[in-house]
């Protein structure tokens, strides 16, 4: 059955993370995890926290097995799925000004 795309169907992945930086081999391994998440098509929401929209729950699934491969053997690392609908309803501000909404990449739906 054919399911069509719908704000509860189409999932945002978000990566959060905290890891140490106080030596240089640290810092080398904060920044090949970001890198690592650049690469797989995350965006830098705020600092370390990333996320990246997917089509569905099961490339959700595909992104995360990556994150949690990428994993740094030091530091705090968070991964939270939500629904684009739950993600409408982020309200981001600027200061005490509510900043405009995040671009929702264009999905391409075939028929």
């Amino acid at each position: 059955m054919f399911e069509r795309l719908n704000a509860y169907r189409i999932m945002w992945v978000l990566v959060f993370f905290d890891l140490p930086t106080e030596t240089v081999s640290d810092r080398k391994v904060y920044a090949k995890f970001r890198k690592k998440l650049l690469n797989d098509g995350f965006s830098m929401f705020q600092f370390s926290i990333y996320l990246r929209h997917c089509a569905s729950s099961e490339n959700a699934t595909v992104h995360i097995k990556r994150v949690k491969q990428s994993l740094p053997e030091k530091g705090h690392v968070v991964i939270m799925t939500i629904t684009d609908k739950q993600f409408g309803m982020i309200e981001v501000f600027r200061g005490k000004e509510p900043a405009p909404p995040a671009d929702i990449p264009q999905q391409l739906e075939l028929f």
